[in-house]
């Protein structure tokens, strides 16, 4: 089992830019795929970004040209960069890492945005 530890989350106007960090205790160029995930109060966890193995990004429609996730393998750690926030952003962030079909989440990180 991998642990995934977030940070970066908070309170952020609407228009800024926040930049979530995603610590694991694996690997990572070995995860088949790592992910951000957020949700919303009253909301279902919806997919928002994925890198797989190979460096292939997904991203929801919503925060396409706004956000960007990208990796540091000798950190372990995955990025999601968010600019241009938008209240609709705001949720509870969480990484997500797939090793060998195995899903690992970490706790998640709050990101508010005050319009």
């Amino acid at each position: 089992q991998v642990q995934l530890v977030e940070s970066g989350g908070g309170l952020v106007q609407a228009g800024g830019s926040l930049r979530l960090s995603c610590a694991a205790s694996r690997s990572i160029d070995s995860a088949v795929f790592m992910a951000w995930y957020r949700q919303a109060p009253g909301k279902q966890r919806e997919l928002v970004a994925l890198m797989s193995r190979g460096g292939n990004t997904n991203y929801a429609g919503s925060v396409k040209g706004r956000f960007t996730i990208s990796r540091d393998n000798a950190k372990n750690t995955v990025y999601l960069q968010m600019n241009s926030l938008k209240p609709e952003d705001q949720g509870v962030y969480s990484c997500n890492a797939n090793y060998d079909g195995l899903n690992s989440w970490g706790q998640g990180t709050q990101v508010t945005v005050s319009s």
